[in-house]
């Protein structure tokens, strides 16, 4: 007898026993699927495409990382040539550079820093972003990435490439050349996404929104670009900004002679471009790529590490390595090369870090 005297029926407690058992079943064998979809025992995905887990909050994956990137750099290269053909730019100054122009911003800018930002941040959420342009919180916009990883990126960098998520470091410049996107000087224009391990850049995108060309690499992993047969040199040509093709010009025509040629250009990311086999018929081709003044690291990340995945260097020009930690610049100026004796080169220039200050 029951308590209350209710009475148990034996059919009801078996019906009831086997409820929960179904419960249970159902419930740990979801548990168990998510678990073997994690080890690639699930679904197939669609072909020439890797469908990824949901991000691990300690760790990310290197691989994952680069495919956002790209579709990051794209996305905001959208922007930019979408504003730009509009011939609706609403240029506005930020202030003054050192040098003393202005540091323009356009709608380009803001509303491609804002697809880049929120498409990485949203994928990422736990690893530190840190971008030319202010992320406005009242503006965001959830972008949300479809966790396919494209065939190019698979055949270069078949396995993924895990790493804490607190060591990483995200540099964004959601439009590079700023100065020249407002004169209608379109080659010069890119968006930019990097990424740093530790202070070190391990990945590097660069997008050309007007050639829609697209360039990326990560160290000890694989790239879509590659370096030229060739270089000059003993009598280089050497890419240098705009504002300052003068000032480097005086100090390395009496470093390499009068046969060496001075490109004056504008965009750290083209400038990086101009010492790769590029097929992009307004891309001009240089040897060197030197900068003497204060520079943002996310003018020079991507580039730093593009060149680093095909056996280059970008150091200062004193021939040190640049952290992608902490301060947002450099002071020391860069030098830039790719199959060359870097260091014998840092020693050729001794005196144009002094001649930029």
């Amino acid at each position: 007898m029951a308590p209350m005297g209710i009475r148990l029926s034996p059919l009801g407690v078996a019906v009831f026993f086997l409820l929960g058992l179904g419960v249970l079943y159902h419930l740990y064998s979801g548990f168990l699927a998510g678990r073997f979809s994690l080890f690639g025992l699930g679904g197939e995905p669609a072909a020439g495409e890797a469908e990824v887990a949901a991000a691990d909050g300690d760790t990310v994956d290197l691989r994952e990382m680069l495919a956002v990137a790209v579709l990051a750099a794209e996305r905001g290269g959208d922007e930019v040539r979408r504003v730009r053909e509009s011939n609706v730019l609403h240029e506005k100054s930020k202030g003054k550079t050192r040098e003393g122009a202005d540091d323009k911003m356009t709608s380009g800018d803001v509303l491609s820093n804002r697809k880049m930002f929120y498409l990485l941040k949203t994928a990422f959420p736990n690893v530190q972003i840190n971008t030319e342009e202010h992320v406005d919180a009242s503006d965001k916009e959830v972008i949300v990435w479809n966790r396919k990883i494209p065939e190019d990126i698979l055949k270069e960098i078949a396995a993924p490439k895990e790493v804490p998520a607190e060591s990483v470091t995200v540099w964004i410049d959601p439009l590079d050349a700023t100065q020249e996107y407002t004169e209608d000087l379109r080659k010069y224009v890119t968006t930019m996404v990097c990424v740093a391990v530790n202070g070190k850049p391990v990945l590097g995108v660069i997008h050309k929104p007007f050639s829609e060309y697209t360039a990326w690499a990560m160290v000890d992993g694989g790239s879509n670009v590659k370096a030229r047969s060739s270089y000059n040199e003993k009598t280089p040509k050497i890419i240098v900004s705009r504002s300052h093709a003068g000032m480097v010009k005086q100090v390395t025509l009496q470093t390499f002679g009068n046969q060496t040629s001075i490109i004056p250009a504008g965009g750290a990311g083209y400038k990086v471009l101009a010492l790769l086999d590029v097929p992009d018929m307004t891309q001009e081709k240089a040897d060197l790529y030197i900068h003497v003044t204060y520079i943002k690291k996310w003018d020079i990340c991507a580039g730093n590490a593009i060149l680093k995945a095909l056996g280059g260097h970008m150091t200062t020009l004193n021939g040190e390595e640049i952290s992608y930690t902490g301060s947002d610049g450099i002071e020391g100026g860069l030098l830039a090369s790719i199959r060359m004796n870097h260091q014998a080169l840092v020693r050729k220039l001794p005196d144009l870090e002094k001649s930029g200050h």
